[in-house]
């Protein structure tokens, strides 16, 4: 820690107090509802604390700190649009990771994965920056404090006399007044305080950090010691002829037809579908380590090597490639027989991203791997998947293909399709009547559960408020009652409903 932290920055701006302030007032005022664009309004200002405690420390603004800066603030705009929870989460972790990046300036693997350490590193040096900046501004401002108390009282105090009167007057200013307006009770102090604080310590954190970074990049790891050319290829090689051989029988199953397989091996569609996906899964996280610490103990001899471990290395990458397609075939046929649901749409996204990852080991084997700045290439895709998993809507796809299935096989899950977020209404309206109505009862129930402010509503809660508004729910003649199996899990092939609206069982 005393070879990578930086010396004391100077004295804290007073532009970066007061972007300070603005972020602990609008946390307190707009975090408190609900999560919308309310993430974004809050990182606006803590961008700027930010910027400002580079400027005054001499840090300039360099190209991967505008693409990290502008990456974050873009996935904060997931909790805007959609309602799920959980691209959400994503999404604002990933916005963090990017902050860390874009506050650090890190270039090595080191500094994307430990940089977020170093914000909660600066949470106390930022409280006693600012705390010896007030001081000092204090001391010497003395006659200056006292008349901007004043214009900001009686700024305040005009404004809500004549807001109260104009409000008062008119209804329509009423209406436009409340909605912008945060409402905030007596009983939420405690609560509005803690929003307050937390959001004042994140931006002086942020500030802290853009002004003196820790410098991860620093960090000097030992390299392994290299093996013998025969040492270090031959499990190598085994391994690629041992995938070679897989892919080859998957080559014969995906042109012979699942047919002729299923009668071999006794497995139905679905189970066949099943059994391999999440091995194949392991097996393409298990090769990303292998090829880690064999890069690590790789011969560093000479061209002849270099060649070796690129030869081996990308054969081994280009065979992970088929068992990625391979994996993603058969999430594909399981989805087929039952449908989709979030974890599966989460994992098969996630094994698309490491194929992403095993594109980019194979471009930085030939370009190498300083000239594509592979850390940051793979922090790039991992936000862009991030990004674009959130817009895509997951809940909105999973009720999409559900539907799809029934308009096609005439059987749906209703009880599963239900627990689904607001970004699902869309897909579930186009569902006839008494299915329709049975999904949509718990959105239904959530988009109007309370009256949040506008700031804390997503887009998706908008659209499927409109769409109750316009076809209201019906329940008349029948009662939505899924069952779950014994052991509380989704129902796959019983108990669903037909396409006649009734339920029964295979």
């Amino acid at each position: 820690m005393t070879r990578i932290r930086p010396r004391p920055p100077g004295p804290i701006p007073a532009a970066a107090l007061w972007s300070a302030l603005a972020t602990a007032v609008l946390s307190a005022l707009l975090l408190g509802d609900g999560l919308g664009l309310n993430l974004l309004l809050v990182a606006v200002p803590a961008s700027l604390t930010a910027y400002f405690a580079a400027a005054a420390a001499g840090r300039r603004v360099r190209p991967w700190t505008v693409v990290w800066g502008l990456g974050g603030l873009a996935l904060l705009v997931v909790p805007a649009l959609r309602d799920a929870g959980w691209p959400t989460f994503l999404a604002v972790v990933a916005a963090l990771g990017l902050a860390s990046l874009a506050l650090h300036g890190s270039r090595g693997w080191r500094g994307i994965v430990l940089g977020p350490f170093g914000l909660f590193d600066s949470i106390v040096p930022g409280v006693l920056w600012a705390g010896r900046g007030l001081r000092e501004r204090a001391g010497g401002a003395q006659g200056r404090v006292a008349p901007v108390l004043r214009t900001t009282a009686v700024a305040v105090g005009l404004l809500v006399v004549f807001g109260g009167l104009f409000a008062g007057a008119d209804a329509a200013f009423a209406d436009l007044l409340g909605s912008l307006v945060p409402d905030v009770s007596v009983t939420e102090g405690p609560w509005r305080s803690l929003l307050f604080v937390l959001g004042l310590l994140g931006a002086l954190a942020a500030a802290r950090t853009a002004a003196a970074p820790l410098r991860w990049d620093s960090l000097k790891g030992r390299p392994g010691r290299p093996r013998s050319r025969l040492e270090w290829a031959l499990p190598l090689i085994v391994l690629d002829l041992l995938f070679a051989v897989f892919n080859a029988v998957q080559l014969t199953v995906l042109f012979g037809g699942y047919e002729k397989v299923l009668s071999q091996t006794g497995l139905t569609y679905a189970e066949y579908a099943r059994q391999g996906f999440w091995q194949l899964l392991w097996a393409t996280l298990l090769t990303l380590a292998v090829i880690g610490l064999a890069l690590r103990w790789a011969p560093r001899g000479g061209a002849r090597d270099r060649t070796l471990v690129r030869t081996v290395l990308g054969t081994l990458c280009l065979l992970t490639l088929v068992v990625v397609a391979s994996a993603l075939r058969r999430m594909d046929l399981y989805v087929d027989a039952y449908g989709l649901t979030r974890l599966r749409v989460s994992v098969a996204a996630m094994e698309l991203w490491l194929g992403v990852v095993l594109v980019l080991l194979m471009v930085a084997g030939v370009v190498g791997a300083r000239r594509l700045q592979l850390p940051r290439a793979v922090a790039v895709s991992a936000a862009a998947g991030v990004l674009a998993f959130g817009l895509a809507s997951p809940d909105g796809l999973v009720a999409e293909r559900n539907v799809e299935r029934y308009e096609t096989t005439g059987k749906i899950d209703v009880g599963y399709l239900e627990g689904l977020s607001a970004d699902a209404a869309p897909a579930l309206d186009r569902l006839p009547e008494p299915l329709r109505s049975c999904a949509l009862r718990t959105i239904a129930g959530d988009t109007y559960e309370e009256d949040k402010p506008w700031y804390a509503v997503s887009l998706a809660e908008v659209r499927a408020r409109d769409i109750v508004d316009d076809r209201a729910l019906t329940f008349e003649g029948y009662v939505c009652t899924p069952e779950r199996d014994e052991y509380g899990g989704e129902r796959e092939e019983y108990g669903e409903f037909d396409e006649h609206g009734e339920v029964g069982s295979d």
